[in-house]
């Protein structure tokens, strides 16, 4: 059922009740005492239950001013109707109203004073308003008397004087416009003066201008205008910034960064700088190249000029390779060094004006410290970058030209330049430049390799061919004399001890101060900044090689010195004869054999083939110096070299048969010789059989033959000393030059690498000196007929009776032999200079030879008495005493060994066994006819002394 059904039903059912009376209120009740107070209804006094029924109230009573209280009651009724439930709520609700009202009451009396005081204010404010009403009359009145007092002329004349203030500051802001409108004009000519911060400041100061005549019609056209201008100075002023990238101006430069600054964009001035820069390399290399390529197209329809730059690269021919290479590393070491020179104008004016701003303080000098940090910082980060660029640049165009058909010199020459470019990039930013290494090593690695086979066939061609004369160079040669050694003079000159004749200074060129570490010390920004290039310098060409003698030339050191008997005296001209053998000399043997003796010659021993090793040598560390990461493959290259000329000459010269298979040959030598022979010498093929290319092969290279102009044989000639000694002398020539050049190897080769470098040198070079014995050895052997000296000892009968006071005649024919071979060895040493050290070593092998011969004629004795052991003594005796006069080396090689084995023929049986366990040095044979000589010892004791010995063969063996 709805409310209204409800309405309806409580009506009907409602009895009537009679409202309460209601009073009439006037307005005279207002006038004694409160309203309030006198109309106040009569209500029971039970505080308690007032507020009991005050809570009671339900809460949703106070929820706003607009709830609706009857209708919140009249949706609580029920759908059937109470009467006496409604009338109970009824009076509930009553009691609460009463309750409330009563409530409200007595806070309204207890308000009443507050309010009293209120009305009072009320009514004085009232006499206020009234008393200001007067006032403003009374102030009108008196405005209205003023008005008629002044009269219109007057106030005309002040108003003709403010129009005549205003017509002035009109007539000057319109030849401020004027003059704004006409600046135009002067802002291009200061730009076309260069003069960039007095265009910017005066078209800020006209914009700051127009923006104080901007009401104004005519001035919003004209700030458009300038803004235009300006944005126009800054596009003139990118372009002035971009042109420092290729050629620095200080004064230009510094321009360009004060109107920047006045722009307040300095940092964007470096970012764009940047940018210019990345586009000058880009542009400086793609013409460049361009250049060469239209040069070398022609004439052609080809348009090269949309072609990508690696493109070009391709394009480029080897002949102008070279050429264009130079001019691109000048041409981007122009930009390298305006950046370097930037750097430096902010390093030195950043300074300036940090010590200008130390005083100041405030946002002006914060901004200023960030902007030169921002401007240092980009500039030290954008070196790498600018580097990148350069060294992208040379990368690819060097990928672009196959290098392999170069020639060595002129490749060399291409490393030496890009080596300097590598050098340039660590000094500009500490770069290793690992690309533009890593890119140029594989390529020289693949042509070194490549050229050093070519290199090892020509030195076998050399040596088949080679007649092993002497090359006549000058007495104070040296391998940096040679062209190809000129870059290490500089190196040379730092050594604390050489070995070599110093070089003077002044014939230093160019290229070899610019190699010369101690010139580098000032880097190459410090000595190319102003003008010129590192590139500019350039190997010498021109400069000619000064080490071959002339014809006729004396040398410095007086070695060819005149035969000719002109200042002898007479006397000393005349023959004599020799107390010791009777035989009749001449003073000029005897001056000759002197004068020998006090030769010191120092003119330099080189066959043909060492000097064009030394060449070959010379062009390999050329290379390895600049391109170090190939240092360990040029030094091994250079090893081989070595040990192919060591081992060939070996063959040619010290394996005869009668020298190979003795001690001559010691055993780190013999090692030395099998280790190049398994490592290097193709193994040869018997003649009628095919040849077979095994793997093995392939690195090997074949064994040279001797040529046949070369004898050996002639008993006239020495055996082909004069050759020997060419090959020899020019061997270890070799190997004194290496050694020379250790410090160098020593300080280009990886650390992880110098055991090579030290075993090569150990076990290979030093061994060019030990290769003498051998050599040498075989003229020795077959200068001397030892066969005929024993055959000859073979027939003297040592079982005599009586002591002999003459020698035997095999002595004399051994001691003619010795100075028919004295002759024979100045006649050689006319042709070719033999040292000292050669003369000694032939002399220690004939003498250590004769010795030996001695006692192998002494053992060849069936019968020996002891009368014939002091022959044998005295023959020997003879032999060293006429010796003396022959040779003059000391001591005498091997002369214990004769005297000792004559001294063991005297001794006593009981010491016989040990000395024979002693002297182990002594042959098998020697040994056995020694014991079966003694007859002071019984059969029984001999038998064992000879087993003893057969024992001792057996443990040699």
């Amino acid at each position: 059922m709805d409310l209204k059904q409800r309405l309806k039903s409580l009506i009907s059912r409602q009895e009537i009740v009679t409202s309460p009376t209601e009073e009439n209120i006037s307005s005279e009740s207002f006038k004694q005492e409160p309203a309030v107070a006198k109309f106040k209804p009569e209500y029971r006094s039970n505080p308690h239950e007032d507020q009991e029924l005050v809570a009671a109230i339900e809460q949703a009573y106070y929820k706003d001013e607009t709830f609706d209280t009857s209708d919140f009651e009249l949706q609580k009724l029920p759908e059937v109707i109470d009467l006496s439930k409604v009338d109970e709520d009824r009076i509930r609700l009553r009691k609460q109203l009463q309750a409330v009202s009563k409530k409200v009451s007595e806070l309204i009396l207890q308000k009443q004073p507050a309010y009293a005081a209120e009305l009072q204010r009320v009514m004085e404010l009232q006499k206020t308003l009234q008393l200001a009403g007067v006032i403003c009359s009374t102030g009108r009145k008196q405005l209205f008397h003023a008005s008629e007092s002044f009269t219109t002329a007057s106030l005309g004349l002040l108003a003709n004087y403010r129009k005549r203030q205003q017509l002035l500051g009109l007539l000057k802001s319109l030849h401020t416009i004027k003059t704004l409108q006409r600046t135009d004009l002067r802002l291009r000519e200061m730009m076309e003066e260069e003069d960039y911060s007095g265009a910017i400041q005066l078209c800020l100061e006209c914009q700051k201008a127009a923006s104080t005549f901007r009401h104004y019609h005519c001035i919003s056209e004209l700030s458009s205008k300038l803004q235009d201008t300006l944005e126009m100075i800054e596009e003139q002023l990118d372009v002035a910034l971009s042109k420092t990238c290729s050629s620095f101006d200080v004064i230009h430069y510094e321009k360009v960064q004060m109107a920047y600054r006045l722009l307040g964009k300095t940092q964007t001035a470096m970012d764009q700088l940047h940018m210019h820069f990345a586009s000058a390399i880009h542009n400086t290399a793609f013409t460049m190249v361009l250049g060469y390529v239209e040069l070398c197209s022609g004439t052609g329809t080809t348009n090269f000029q949309k072609r990508q730059y690696s493109d070009l690269c391709k394009h480029i021919t080897t002949e102008t390779f070279t050429p264009c290479l130079v001019d691109l590393c000048k041409s981007l070491w122009g930009v390298m060094k305006s950046y370097y020179k930037t750097m430096q104008w902010h390093e030195s004016h950043d300074q300036d004006m940090a010590t200008e701003h130390t005083g100041e303080t405030g946002g002006s000098s914060v901004e200023a410290t960030f902007n030169r940090r921002y401007v240092m910082q980009k500039l030290e980060y954008g070196r790498g970058r600018i580097w990148q660029d350069v060294q992208q640049k040379v990368k690819t165009f060097i990928l672009g030209t196959d290098l392999s058909v170069f020639k060595l010199e002129e490749f060399i020459k291409v490393l030496d330049i890009i080596n300097r470019m590598i050098e340039i990039g660590e000094e500009f930013c500490d770069s290793k430049s690992e690309g533009l290494q890593d890119s140029l090593k594989q390529q020289s690695l693949n042509y070194f390799r490549n050229h050093h086979r070519a290199r090892l066939d020509e030195l076998r061609m050399f040596l088949e061919n080679e007649g092993w004369e002497l090359c006549p160079v000058k007495s104070n040669f040296n391998i940096l004399q040679l062209l190809e050694f000129r870059f290490l003079r500089n190196w040379k000159l730092k050594m604390k001890s050489v070995v070599t004749p110093a070089v003077d200074v002044d014939k230093i060129s160019g290229l070899d101060r610019i190699n010369d570490t101690s010139l580098q010390s000032s880097g190459y920004f410090s000595r190319f900044l102003e003008e010129g290039s590192p590139f500019d310098i350039q190997q010498d060409e021109d400069e000619q090689e000064d080490v071959f003698s002339s014809v006729g030339e004396k040398d410095d050191d007086g070695y060819r010195d005149s035969d000719s008997d002109s200042d002898v005296a007479e006397e000393l001209k005349q023959d004599y004869i020799d107390e010791l053998t009777g035989e009749t000399r001449s003073h000029r043997y005897t001056r000759q054999r002197s004068s020998h003796g006090r030769k010191q010659k120092h003119t330099p021993i080189i066959s043909n083939t060492t000097l064009n090793v030394l060449r070959v040598i010379g062009k390999y560390l050329q290379m390895m110096a600049v391109l170090k990461p190939i240092a360990y493959d040029v030094i091994s290259c250079t090893a081989q070299l070595f040990d192919y000329i060591l081992y060939t000459v070996y063959t040619f010269f010290g394996s005869d048969a009668n020298v190979s298979h003795d001690r001559t040959v010691n055993n780190r030598l013999r090692t030395t010789l099998h280790r190049i022979h398994e490592r290097m010498i193709a193994g040869s093929n018997m003649p009628g059989n095919m040849a077979v290319e095994s793997e093995d092969n392939m690195d090997k290279i074949p064994p040279a033959s001797m040529s046949t102009i070369v004898d050996l044989r002639s008993r006239e000639r020495l055996y082909g000393l004069a050759e020997r000694v060419v090959a020899a002398e020019s061997l270890v020539f070799l190997g004194e030059q290496l050694e020379f050049l250790q410090p160098f190897l020593e300080d280009m080769i990886p650390p992880n690498k110098k055991a090579f470098l030290q075993q090569f040198y150990s076990q290979t070079v030093k061994m060019a000196a030990e290769l003498r014995k051998p050599i040498y050895k075989a003229v020795a052997v077959h200068a001397i007929d030892y066969e005929f000296v024993l055959q000859q000892m073979s027939n003297v009968r040592w079982d005599v009776k009586e002591i002999m006071s003459q020698h035997n005649n095999y002595v004399d024919h051994l001691l003619a032999s010795l100075v028919e071979f004295h002759k024979k060895l100045i006649e050689a040493d006319r042709r070719v200079p033999i040292p000292k050290v050669v003369m000694d070593l032939l002399w220690e092998h004939c003498v250590r030879l004769c010795n030996r011969t001695f006692v192998d004629g002494y053992a060849n004795a069936r019968k020996c008495s002891n009368e014939g052991r002091a022959l044998m003594q005295l023959d020997f005796q003879q032999f060293v005493t006429r010796l003396d006069r022959i040779t003059d080396i000391k001591p005498i090689p091997e002369r214990e060994f004769v005297e000792t084995y004559i001294k063991a023929y005297y001794l006593p049986e009981s010491q016989l066994e040990s000395w024979l366990q002693d002297h182990k040095e002594y042959s098998n044979k020697q040994l056995l006819a020694l014991i079966s000589s003694v007859d002071h010892i019984s059969k029984k004791a001999r038998q064992r002394l000879t087993t003893v010995v057969e024992d001792m063969d057996r443990v040699r063996r």
